[in-house]
Protein backbone atom coordinates (compact mmCIF):
# COMPACT_ATOMS: atom_id res chain seq x y z
CA UNK A 1 0.00 0.00 0.00
CA UNK A 2 1.21 3.38 -0.73
CA UNK A 3 2.73 5.58 2.06
CA UNK A 4 0.50 8.21 3.65
CA UNK A 5 1.08 11.79 3.21
CA UNK A 6 -0.33 13.16 6.34
CA UNK A 7 2.64 14.33 8.88
CA UNK A 8 0.49 12.84 11.63
CA UNK A 9 -0.01 9.17 10.93
CA UNK A 10 -3.14 8.79 13.33
CA UNK A 11 -5.12 11.29 10.64
CA UNK A 12 -4.67 9.43 7.67
CA UNK A 13 -7.56 9.54 5.20
CA UNK A 14 -9.54 7.01 2.92
CA UNK A 15 -8.40 8.78 0.07
CA UNK A 16 -4.37 8.51 1.40
CA UNK A 17 -5.31 4.53 1.94
CA UNK A 18 -5.96 3.59 -1.39
CA UNK A 19 -3.34 2.43 -3.30
CA UNK A 20 -2.77 4.06 -7.09
CA UNK A 21 -2.27 0.42 -7.97
CA UNK A 22 -5.69 -0.24 -7.70
CA UNK A 23 -7.22 3.03 -8.62
CA UNK A 24 -5.93 4.08 -11.99
CA UNK A 25 -6.87 0.37 -13.51
CA UNK A 26 -9.94 0.28 -11.57
CA UNK A 27 -10.57 4.03 -13.12
CA UNK A 28 -9.54 3.39 -16.98
CA UNK A 29 -11.57 -0.07 -16.73
CA UNK A 30 -14.86 1.47 -15.60
CA UNK A 31 -14.82 4.81 -18.07
CA UNK A 32 -13.89 2.52 -20.73
CA UNK A 33 -16.47 -0.62 -20.41
CA UNK A 34 -17.65 -1.99 -22.63
CA UNK A 35 -15.81 0.42 -25.22
CA UNK A 36 -14.43 -2.63 -27.52
CA UNK A 37 -18.05 -3.52 -28.31
CA UNK A 38 -19.72 -0.52 -28.24
CA UNK A 39 -19.35 2.39 -30.77
CA UNK A 40 -18.34 4.43 -27.40
CA UNK A 41 -17.01 4.56 -23.72
CA UNK A 42 -20.47 3.78 -21.54
CA UNK A 43 -19.16 6.89 -19.35
CA UNK A 44 -19.02 8.95 -22.90
CA UNK A 45 -22.40 7.90 -23.80
CA UNK A 46 -23.64 8.65 -20.01
CA UNK A 47 -22.03 12.25 -19.94
CA UNK A 48 -23.19 12.79 -23.31
CA UNK A 49 -27.15 11.67 -22.12
CA UNK A 50 -27.03 14.12 -19.22
CA UNK A 51 -25.49 17.23 -21.58
CA UNK A 52 -28.49 16.17 -23.68
CA UNK A 53 -30.60 16.55 -20.92
CA UNK A 54 -31.83 13.04 -21.69
CA UNK A 55 -30.30 11.23 -18.38
CA UNK A 56 -33.46 11.12 -16.44
CA UNK A 57 -33.71 7.29 -15.27
CA UNK A 58 -32.27 6.54 -11.61
CA UNK A 59 -30.90 3.57 -12.98
CA UNK A 60 -28.65 5.67 -15.78
CA UNK A 61 -27.97 8.25 -12.89
CA UNK A 62 -26.67 5.17 -10.91
CA UNK A 63 -24.82 3.76 -13.73
CA UNK A 64 -23.26 7.22 -14.47
CA UNK A 65 -21.99 7.75 -10.61
CA UNK A 66 -20.59 4.30 -10.79
CA UNK A 67 -18.35 4.77 -13.52
CA UNK A 68 -17.01 8.49 -12.83
CA UNK A 69 -16.20 7.82 -9.04
CA UNK A 70 -13.06 5.87 -9.67
CA UNK A 71 -11.82 8.61 -12.34
CA UNK A 72 -13.19 11.10 -9.49
CA UNK A 73 -11.10 9.49 -6.84
CA UNK A 74 -8.39 9.54 -9.11
CA UNK A 75 -8.04 13.32 -9.67
CA UNK A 76 -8.83 13.92 -5.85
CA UNK A 77 -5.94 11.74 -4.92
CA UNK A 78 -3.84 13.54 -7.11
CA UNK A 79 -4.69 17.30 -6.11
CA UNK A 80 -4.11 16.23 -2.82
CA UNK A 81 -1.04 14.58 -3.22
CA UNK A 82 0.24 17.72 -5.15
CA UNK A 83 -0.81 20.05 -2.76
CA UNK A 84 0.80 18.18 0.16
CA UNK A 85 3.92 18.19 -2.56
CA UNK A 86 3.39 21.68 -2.93
CA UNK A 87 2.33 22.91 0.54
CA UNK A 88 5.39 20.69 1.66
CA UNK A 89 7.84 22.32 -0.72
CA UNK A 90 7.08 26.03 0.80
CA UNK A 91 7.50 24.89 4.14
CA UNK A 92 11.19 23.65 2.98
CA UNK A 93 12.29 26.97 1.30
CA UNK A 94 12.03 29.23 4.11
CA UNK A 95 13.85 26.86 6.52
CA UNK A 96 17.08 27.25 6.92
CA UNK A 97 19.84 25.80 4.79
CA UNK A 98 23.25 24.89 6.49
CA UNK A 99 24.86 26.97 4.27
CA UNK A 100 23.17 29.93 5.91
CA UNK A 101 24.17 28.69 9.53
CA UNK A 102 27.85 28.64 8.34
CA UNK A 103 30.49 31.52 10.30
CA UNK A 104 31.52 34.18 8.34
Amino acid sequence: MDEPTSDNPSRVTALERLSWRLLIPLAIGASLAPWPIGPEPHLVEKLRWLIDGTLTRPLDIFDLVFHATPGVLVLSKGLVAWYAGRSGDGASSSSTSPRDSEPS
